[in-house]
């Protein structure tokens, strides 16, 4: 009993050393207005949306710049546009970005006030994907390049029936206040399109515009809890606020909604993205989706508030932002790295470009951030011209990622037809994933070593969460135990720190090694270092050394790399010491070795274990494989078998191994 206090005091100064005491003193706050009711008294339930305050203002409906339907037709496919927009109006809708799923907007809805609703161990997230309307915005992109209004009518009759179903305060649709903003937006966006629509009558766009009013007033009351959460929570329910304001100009509490959101809207811009530009969360999704807000709110600025320019420190973090997910975007799929949380979000979807294509995000914020562009013509402009961001011909694709000061975040090392990720993180916010010195090599489009992704947050074991462990990244686990600790679904303390310990570079300045380590292990004394080294015959070396106390104590070291679900091929060296695997891509042949090198010639043959499983099961070698081994998630809800391969090497340290690549 007397262990079990020591630990739970010893995780409290964890936590307030690591998240900070505001953080707790906030979420506490949060907490005791649920508890004692002050939430069910200042957002009091409606019995319908028919029961309506005194005071309903005009919508203003001149905020998103209409795009030239011509110019649309030249760079979208719009037969893939009208395709979605008639699976929505037969009641289907891709979560997500996944498999075709009904479309629910009003089934087993919760009657109850929102702050009674708790965390049951059920996964809200794709009902409450669907309450974001981002097929509402599909639909309006549709609407504005065919003026079919069957569109406008389903947009209609799907708004009046969530509404009228989810009345304000009741339910789970209105239980997160980010949840809220995002619908706001969502609402507001589509109401500028279908204001055109005869269907769109002065009845109805009275009721969006008393809609958008209270879900601005959901939001206000809770931000403490976005502020105690200091991630996309804030940006989300700033963001929505600030549109409540610019979208109903004559609103009593519009200049409280600015005033408020842009408050907020620059504290995290200039907190959450740090100096080299990466976001808070350590994720790319979520990094798309701050810089999709950030992209919604210059243009309602520009449209709006004229007069108040985003400030410069906060411009200055955008640009960095920017420039960090270009440096992470892979150029011919448009794909980057699965790091981090992924949810799936996709807030702003204005483009026919896959869920997982990341370049019409970049394209627009180079265009709004940079004043340059970091790509060329192509289908993720369609995004750029709803937001009025036009192509200014000054172009910097000539740059090199690799021309960034190595030091700086992201990791990143090219060759001429593969590229890789480096993680290597100093945490200064709670890290969502314990990934410290994983690895992510692409070629030639295609992910090779690959992060696994996220799948589910909420779900029966092993399913909750559980894609946030070492185990499944490509990198080192030592002992069988996590970088950091994991203390909740969402949280992990005692993180890890990396540190950048150098790099090597040809005359040109490719880079050519890099080096870091991590001290997630320093609770047992150990160090994980690893280094990256290219070579002309396009071969990647990753040498990692585990380094430690030099007594008679064994270590298990665990090498694992996760490849996709190809045919394959194994081999093991007579000496026990290597392992060696092909894979067959569409490009050819590609051969990974994993080895123990640099080993003590008085250590047994005998340590070196290998296995290779594949959606959970060991399919070839030995070894023990967990349930979540061998998946990858490539949006959220949705996994696919992969293939993880891991190598365990039981020795006393240091133990030093190398895995190489090689492609054709």
């Amino acid at each position: 009993m007397l262990s079990r206090s020591l630990q739970h005091l010893r995780l409290a100064r964890l936590a307030i050393s690591e998240l900070g005491l505001k953080q707790i003193v906030l979420a506490a706050l949060y907490r005791i207005g649920v508890k004692s009711g002050y939430y069910r008294i200042v957002t009091p339930v409606k019995i319908s949306t028919k029961q309506t305050d005194d005071v309903c203002c005009a919508l203003r409906i001149d905020l998103v710049p209409l795009p030239n339907c011509e110019e649309l037709r030249a760079i979208i496919q719009a037969e893939i546009l009208y395709k979605e927009a008639e699976e929505i109006r037969n009641g289907q809708v891709r979560l997500f970005g996944g498999n075709l799923v009904p479309l629910t907007l009003t089934g087993d809805c919760n009657v109850a006030h929102w702050s009674k609703i708790g965390d049951e161990n059920q996964d809200i997230k794709p009902v409450w994907e669907a309450g974001r309307f981002g097929w509402a915005i599909v639909l309006a992109r549709a609407y504005h390049l065919s003026r079919n209004e069957d569109y406008a009518q389903c947009f209609w009759e799907y708004t009046q029936a969530f509404l009228e179903a989810n009345p304000p305060n009741r339910g789970v649709h209105w239980s997160s206040a980010q949840e809220v903003a995002l619908r706001l937006i969502a609402l507001a966006f589509s109401a500028q399109v279908f204001a055109q629509s005869h269907l769109s009558t002065p009845q109805r766009m009275s009721l969006l515009s008393q809609s958008i009013a209270e879900h601005a007033a959901r939001i206000t009351p809770t931000l403490v809890y976005a502020r105690a959460q200091n991630n996309n929570h804030l940006i989300s329910e700033a963001a929505g606020l600030y549109t409540a304001a610019a979208a109903l100009p004559d609103h009593p509490q519009a200049k409280h909604w600015k005033r408020l959101g842009w408050k907020w809207l620059n504290y995290a811009w200039q907190n959450q993205i740090t100096l080299d530009g990466e976001y808070i969360q350590h994720s790319t999704n979520y990094h798309r989706l701050m810089l999709s807000l950030a992209l919604w709110v210059n243009l309602l600025q520009q449209r709006a508030f004229p007069n108040e320019p985003l400030l410069p420190p906060t411009l200055e973090r955008l640009k960095a932002a920017t420039y960090w997910l270009w440096m992470l975007l892979d150029p011919e799929s448009g794909q980057t790295p699965n790091l981090g949380p992924n949810d799936g979000a996709n807030i702003l979807p204005l483009s026919n470009c896959a869920h997982s294509d990341y370049r019409p995000v970049i394209a627009a914020a180079s265009k709004a951030f940079l004043g340059e562009e970091l790509l060329g013509p192509g289908l993720w402009e369609e995004m750029s011209d709803w937001l009025g961001l036009k192509r200014n011909g000054i172009s910097i694709q000539a740059a090199r990622r690799s021309d960034r000061e190595p030091e700086k975040s992201p990791h990143i090392i090219e060759m001429s037809q593969s590229w890789a990720y480096l993680r290597a993180a100093r945490f200064t916010a709670r890290p969502g994933h314990a990934d410290q010195l994983h690895l992510d090599l692409w070629w030639r489009g295609i992910n090779i070593a690959q992060d696994a992704g996220t799948y589910l947050y909420t779900a029966a074991t092993p399913w909750n969460n559980s894609l946030t462990h070492t185990a499944v990244h490509n990198t080192v686990m030592i002992d069988n135990e996590e970088q950091m600790q994991r203390v909740g679904r969402f949280l992990y303390l005692d993180w890890a720190q990396a540190e950048f310990m150098g790099y090597e570079c040809d005359e040109a300045r490719t880079w050519q090694k890099i080096t870091v380590r991590q001290d997630g292990y320093r609770r047992l004394g150990i160090t994980h270092q690893r280094s990256v080294l290219v070579s002309a015959q396009n071969e990647w070396h990753i040498k990692d050394m585990v380094i430690g106390p030099t007594d008679e104590k064994t270590h298990v070291v665990r090498v694992q790399w996760l490849m996709p679900d190809w045919q394959y091929k194994t081999e093991s060296n007579p000496s026990g010491s290597a392992i060696t695997m092909h894979i067959l891509s569409p490009h050819g042949w590609v051969t990974l070795q994993v080895q123990w090198i640099d080993r003590p010639v008085s250590a047994p043959t005998h340590v070196l274990q290998w296995g290779l499983a594949r959606a959970g099961k060991l399919i070839e070698g030995t070894g023990e494989v967990n349930p979540t081994w061998g998946w990858t998630s490539p949006t959220y809800g949705y996994k696919i078998p992969a293939l993880s391969l891991f190598v365990n090497i039981e020795a006393r340290l240091p133990i030093n191994t190398m895995s190489t690549w090689q492609f054709p």
